[in-house]
């Protein structure tokens, strides 16, 4: 089944901003069994911005010793064998935050949603945070439409289901994530993981654990069932079987 490390948010050094996630980035690394993996960054959630790569490169590159890449689908127009070429050759996908409903159609637009799928089935570690971590699942819950209207609510989007669950970022800070994902799960089936800052869910083939790279950060597990409202907190242990976790 593959590799993911889902992120619920945190800062990687952007400049005036602290570091906060690098031993979930550390594990993403070791998840590769190189010293110095191949990461690609994917920043198309951000209109493919160039600071954030600048930000990225400086810190899976300089401050963790990879290989950094970048693939831009929205500045630059890459013919469908340079995306393959940049894709199979890397051990690390990273996709960074920003619009997911964007970004999603984007996607679709160059048959990357498909690579990604095969990506995944060939064992690249798939791994990012917010809009990064959203799209392995099978949907997200987002703010993609605050960026055109700040007032606007939370909207589900559809990812690429390579998790069967309900992916849910920046549960700690933004203050609208806990009442309007309450509200969301009314109506999804399943179950949805609702994650912290510093928080990530590691995947491995069929196993998944909690990992964070703060003690206070954690991670939920969140569903309707008969009518009740559950709320769970996920324990930080060793791997467990996904199959539960994706079970109410």
């Amino acid at each position: 089944m593959g590799k993911i490390v889902a992120i619920g948010g945190g800062e990687i050094g952007r400049p005036c901003y602290p570091i906060e996630t690098i031993s979930i980035d550390q594990e993403i690394i070791n998840l590769t069994g190189k010293s110095h993996p191949k990461v690609l960054f994917i920043p198309t959630a951000s209109l493919d911005s160039q600071g954030y790569y600048e930000t990225v490169k400086s810190h899976f590159g300089t401050r963790l010793g990879c290989n950094v890449d970048v693939l831009y689908l929205v500045k630059e127009k890459p013919t469908n064998q340079e995306i393959e070429r940049k894709l199979f050759s890397s051990d690390i996908v990273y996709v960074g935050g920003g619009n997911t409903l964007r970004m999603m159609n984007v996607w679709k637009s160059y048959g990357l949603d498909v690579l990604l799928r095969k990506a995944h089935a060939q064992g690249i570690v798939l791994s990012g945070l917010s809009a990064g971590a959203i799209c392995w699942f099978r949907y997200g819950n987002s703010d993609s439409r605050k960026f055109t209207k700040s007032n606007a609510q939370l909207i589900k989007v559809s990812g690429l289901n390579l998790v069967n669950a309900l992916f849910c970022p920046h549960y700690d800070v933004e203050k609208d994530r806990k009442a309007e994902l309450k509200a969301m799960m009314m109506k999804t089936p399943g179950i949805s993981i609702a994650l912290e800052n510093c928080s990530a869910l590691e995947i491995v083939d069929s196993m998944y654990r909690v990992i964070s790279s703060k003690k206070t950060a954690n991670a939920y597990k969140v569903y309707w069932k008969q009518g009740k409202f559950h709320h769970e907190l996920l324990p930080k242990k060793e791997f467990l079987p996904l199959e539960e976790l994706l079970r109410k």
